[in-house]
């Protein structure tokens, strides 16, 4: 049973990303609109499972074809598909449930893919929310310390407020 553990912040998330946003740019050359790092090991200070979210845009979903998804297996992400989100096409790189690398393809611009982006930006910019926040992900790892399920559900209500928040700080 994998366990969900919270490691403190490291700046090579970052350089890891940039290694693979220029790989996934070339996988998906033609159809991709922006490549983004997102998630904890985005935001500078936040302690995060360490794995590297990335968000690739396209205009439509349907523009990934099976071509896409060969070029992606070739650089080592694997799709995962997951029909409870109809929003996102997801990619994993690594074994299952030990991934080391998330690729969640969601339409540019779209409603899913600036949410994302709110709230890693408004986590940034706000270092009492990202504060909170760290100190809340560590307390529920601490009590749902082999459930990821329960410990992604008990971190919903603080996501859903910072993105109210940010929601507010931009209009």
């Amino acid at each position: 049973m994998e366990q969900v553990i919270i490691s403190k912040y490291n700046p090579q998330w970052a350089l890891e990303f940039e290694q693979e946003k220029m790989k996934i740019a070339e996988a998906l050359d033609g159809i991709v609109l922006g490549i983004e790092h997102i998630g904890s090991t985005a935001v500078p200070g936040l302690g995060a499972k360490p794995i590297i979210d990335i968000m690739a845009g396209v205009s439509a979903l349907d523009e990934i074809t099976p071509v896409h998804h060969d070029r992606l297996e070739r650089i080592g992400y694997h799709f995962v598909d997951h029909p409870h989100f109809p929003e996102r096409r997801f990619f994993r790189r690594g074994e299952w449930r030990a991934g080391t690398h998330h690729l969640h393809i969601y339409r540019h611009g779209g409603e899913h893919w600036n949410t994302q982006l709110l709230f890693r930006d408004y986590l940034i910019r706000h270092p009492e929310a990202l504060k909170e926040y760290g100190r809340l992900k560590q307390e529920f790892a601490e009590q749902h310390p082999h459930d990821r399920a329960k410990y992604t559900e008990a971190k919903g209500p603080l996501i859903r407020k910072i993105i109210a928040c940010a929601r507010a700080e931009k209009s």
